[in-house]
Parts: C-alpha cells; sequence; structure tokens
C-alpha cells in the first residue's frame, strides 16, 4: 500500500471565540487576521513535510480553499512549489486544483513547472470546488460541471499534443505550445475527490481517473460509490484496479483508545463545529436548488445511505465529544496495532491500495502533528507499506 498523508494546513489558532452562536462569521473580516499565525502556519507545515520525507511516507496532499480559517492553501501550487525545494522523494499531491475557477491553460502551465521543479513527483488532483468558492468567484453554480469538464479537455490536451487549439464556451485557444512539459509522459498523475455525486463518478470512470471514493470513511457511501465506479469503468472499456481507489483514515496514534480521544477529540471538535462548513451551504437539497447538484446526482446510492449525502449542517455544527468517542470505537484512532488492524481491513474491504491519512483536524499544535508523524511513521507505516492489496471486492 501507498500511504499519503492529507493536510488541510488550518490557520494556526482557535477562533471560537469569535463565533455569533453556533456559527463563524463569513465574510470573516481582515481585522481578524494574525500575519505571525500565519507565518508560522506555513513554516511549521513545511517542516512537518520534511519530516514525512525523511521517514519515508509515499507522499503529501493539500487542497485549494478559499477565504477561510479552514486552510491557508489558496494556492495549492504555491505550496508545492515550495515543498518540491524542501523534499526529495515525497509525492506531492494537490487535491486539487478548482477547475471551474482559474483559466486552465494557465493550470496546465504551473503543474507542468511543477513536475519540472519536482523531478516528476506532482499527482494533479482536480476538484469542483465548494459553493461558496464559486460565490467569492462569481461563477455560478449551475456552470460548475460544464466548466470543470471543459478545463480538463484542455490541460490534458496542453500536456499531451505537440501543439493545439481550442475553441470552447468558457475558454478558447489558437495554437498551443506549452513550455515546459511535465516530466511524467505522458502526463502527470490525476485523481479526483468524489463526494457522491453521480456526474463526477461517471466522468472519472469515463476517463479512467483513480478516486477518492467519499467525503468521510463511511462505509455503506463507499460500497455504493466504487460499485457505481466500477460499472462506469467497464460501460468506457476500462478495468477496475485497486490503483484505482484511494481511501481516507482519520488516524491518530496512542497508548490507548482512550488517550486518543481524550488528546485528538478536542480538535476533531473545533474542525467539525467550527471550521468544516464555514460560510458554505453543505446541505445536499441546498446545492441541488442553486444548481450545484443535479436532481439526480445520488440515484445510485442505496436507500439507507442516503443519509451519509444529506450534508445536514446539525451533523458538524451539534456534535460533541460524546459523539467523537462513540465515532472513535469505529476509526484507527488507539494503539499502532489497532491502526494497522482497521487501515488494513478497510484498503482490503474496499479494494483500495493507497490511503490518504489525516492526522491533524482543527489545527493540531505542531509538537503534536510531529509526534504523529513520528508515531505513525516508525510504528504504522511499515507495516502498511509491505501490505499488498490485490483484489477489488465490488468490481
Amino acid at each position: 500500500m501507498k500511504v499519503f498523508v492529507f493536510d488541510l494546513v488550518p490557520y494556526d489558532e482557535h477562533l471560537d471565540h469569535l463565533k455569533v452562536g453556533k456559527e463563524l462569521p463569513w465574510p470573516l473580516p481582515a481585522r481578524h487576521f494574525k500575519p505571525d499565525v500565519a507565518v508560522r502556519t506555513y513554516a511549521e507545515h513545511l517542516t512537518a513535510w520534511e519530516t514525512m520525507d525523511r521517514f519515508g511516507y509515499d507522499g503529501v496532499g493539500f487542497n485549494e480553499h478559499h477565504t477561510s480559517p479552514y486552510g491557508l492553501m489558496n494556492s495549492p501550487n504555491l505550496l508545492a512549489a515550495a515543498a518540491a525545494q524542501r523534499t526529495r522523494r515525497l509525492k506531492l499531491l494537490v487535491y486539487g486544483n478548482l477547475l471551474p475557477l482559474h483559466d486552465p491553460l494557465r493550470l496546465a502551465e504551473e503543474l507542468a513547472m511543477l513536475d519540472c521543479m519536482s523531478n516528476g513527483r506532482i499527482v494533479s488532483g482536480f476538484a469542483r470546488g465548494i459553493p461558496r468558492e464559486h460565490n467569492v468567484y462569481g461563477v455560478p453554480l449551475s456552470d460548475s460541471r460544464a466548466r470543470f469538464e471543459e478545463a480538463w479537455e484542455i490541460i490534458s490536451r496542453a500536456w499531451t499534443e505537440e501543439v493545439f487549439s481550442y475553441e470552447g464556451r468558457f475558454w478558447s485557444y489558437r495554437d498551443v505550445a506549452i513550455w515546459p512539459r511535465p516530466v511524467q509522459q505522458p502526463r502527470p498523475p490525476v485523481w479526483v475527490p468524489v463526494t457522491g455525486s453521480k456526474e463526477t463518478i461517471e466522468w472519472a470512470g469515463r476517463h479512467d481517473i483513480p478516486i477518492t471514493p467519499g467525503l468521510a470513511p463511511i462505509r455503506g457511501l463507499r460500497e455504493d460509490i466504487i460499485r457505481y465506479y466500477a460499472q462506469c469503468l467497464t460501460r468506457h472499456g476500462h478495468r477496475l484496479t485497486p490503483d484505482h481507489l484511494i481511501i481516507q483514515a482519520p488516524v491518530y496514534v496512542a497508548d490507548s483508545k482512550a488517550q486518543a480521544v481524550r488528546e485528538a477529540g478536542p480538535y476533531l471538535l473545533y474542525f467539525n463545529q467550527t471550521l468544516f462548513s464555514h460560510g458554505n451551504i453543505t446541505e445536499a437539497s441546498l446545492q441541488r436548488d442553486a444548481g450545484y447538484l443535479g436532481a439526480g446526482s445520488f440515484d445510485y446510492v442505496r436507500p439507507e445511505n442516503m443519509h451519509a449525502v444529506s450534508g445536514a449542517r446539525e451533523r458538524y455544527r451539534d456534535m460533541t465529544m460524546a459523539d467523537i468517542e462513540r465515532d472513535a470505537e469505529h476509526l484507527p484512532w488507539g494503539t499502532a496495532g489497532e491502526v494497522i488492524e482497521r487501515i488494513i481491513a478497510a484498503a482490503d474491504h474496499a479494494g483500495a491500495a493507497t490511503v490518504l491519512v489525516g492526522m491533524n483536524r482543527g489545527a493540531m499544535p505542531q509538537e503534536m502533528f510531529l509526534e504523529q508523524i513520528h508515531r505513525f511513521g516508525s510504528k504504522v507505516l511499515p507495516a502498511l507499506q509491505a501490505h499488498a492489496v490485490s483484489k477489488t471486492p465490488f468490481a
């Protein structure tokens, strides 16, 4: 198995004191921003990634979000450029650039530059982004899907064709040959995160692109996504393999389950209660009304799993430590042995050859994050990397 760490690079100070009722104000005015905190945040995460490189993790991932302390990764490409100079073998997963919001030719060029700067270590993820960011950038939610698919075609052609021209609905180019070109040929690996919408699953199946099935490690929904994805791959002449699937796993290595809950619980609680849906609509019904989701986006999901794609805000805003203690019974939190056992079981069950672990949700202090990198890297990582996933049960 390959093991990547997913790092949201959250603003390194808790802001619960700014909440009005259950909500952090949005937009969050500039007077609440502290430059020294941002400087520290970037420096600490780059140090953490250097540490992962030394321990032999396979990769680190970061994504793109805007206008929120949820994460200071407005430009994941800038983060990748910095990480490329501080690491030697670690894969750099940009997960991912938000295609509907940016000029796709510029993204193709920047990612080609990054692949050269890192000597072929870029894994390029592409995503649509959340409704908050479409509103900030003035992109209609109803155009999101079409802009995503058009941007992908442009980037793919820019990377792989000698010279290309394109006449589209949103972007047009004539006689373009980008320099530099990617080191990895015919293009860098591309992954796409799937929160559940069938349109993204169908797009990934059509283009034979690996997916991260599900926003959270919820087994029933994950099974539905993988089954439908396998059908879509087959429909277009492809075959599901373990390399097509990347599962997510929140981890915390401690001396006991109780210690893990006690130490990591408050930070996960802050992430869910305060950061996760800041300024954003998470409810599927509201996203459907706004044109971001289609009427049939979840019609492949079994009825008993529909709650997992509802996006109900109260699931996050009203979470308590008692909820976390209950949920932790089913998570890879606890001793190294339990973490190994649970991650391998989840990977075998899904048929996934890669795991994307989260260690530091909710602006965990740097010393705790580094301790997790050390503990997981020395006690868990070798066992996971030695394990081979050979079957895809839901194919």
